[in-house]
């Protein structure tokens, strides 16, 4: 594929929790409208990465460049899917509401949202599926659901980049089907999107570009030269028996 501008630059990023490193180094430059894979095994460091580039968590060294300018000055240009198990899905309000809360970026936290932004957040429900039940609550949802109506969320940000934290955990077949068909056409349109993703088995049909980690960077570039059973075994080691299948 032909490369794209650099959308996201990582450079020297190192984290390290009580001593131990759990981030080394990482030098990623991630071209604009990418539909790239994080892979690694547990322990790895891919959350973590994640939110140390969106500066969730201060990197013990290193910074991060989103369009060449220091990504904490551009966070409007950022929408962030979490883990479903760190959200509180007892929470009182709707899925509606929940929609409507990527709207608080352009508002502000004084303004209300209003026809507009309803208007807005009724469309990206339509867009994965899920307008029928703009006023169930959260709590109602299945899995499947629930993971699409954070990709609402996302959606209604017009974010330019999209971090989702392994959004197919939980999902059915069908659901994470239609989601990665939702992905690849918002990166058709110029999205970049980064996805932590645990399923090897998928990563030739549903990304280009990959970045495969184990606390240091092993490998990142298009799946289809980066993605080989030598850089699956730096990876991963010993611990995957099924790696030349996988490819």
């Amino acid at each position: 594929m032909q490369q794209n501008k650099t959308a996201i630059s990582v450079k020297d990023l190192s984290m390290a929790f009580e001593d131990k490193a759990v981030l080394w180094d990482i030098d990623l430059e991630i071209p604009e409208g990418v539909l790239m894979a994080i892979v690694g095994p547990n322990g790895a460091g891919k959350t973590t990465f994640l939110k140390a580039m969106l500066g969730v968590i201060k990197p013990a060294a290193g910074r991060t460049e989103l369009f060449g300018e220091e990504i904490k000055k551009n966070l409007k240009k950022i929408a962030y899917v979490p883990q479903k198990n760190t959200i509180d899905w007892d929470f009182p309000c709707t899925v509606l509401d929940v929609v409507l809360m990527g709207t608080y970026g352009q508002l502000g936290w004084i303004k209300r949202p209003g026809a507009k932004q309803k208007q807005q957040a009724i469309e990206a429900l339509d867009q994965v599926g899920m307008t029928l039940f703009m006023d169930r609550h959260i709590s109602e949802l299945s899995g499947g659901q629930q993971q699409r109506i954070f990709l609402a969320r996302a959606l209604v940000q017009h974010a330019d980049v999209l971090l989702m934290d392994e959004p197919f955990v939980g999902v059915d077949a069908v659901t994470e089907r239609e989601i990665i068909h939702l992905l690849k056409k918002l990166s058709s349109e110029g999205k970049t999107i980064i996805v932590v993703h645990h399923d090897l088995q998928t990563v030739k049909a549903y990304f280009n570009w990959i970045f495969m980690l184990n606390v240091r960077q092993i490998a990142d570039g298009p799946v289809e030269t980066v993605f080989t059973e030598e850089n699956l075994r730096l990876t991963y080691g010993s611990r995957s028996a099924y790696l030349s299948e996988t490819i």
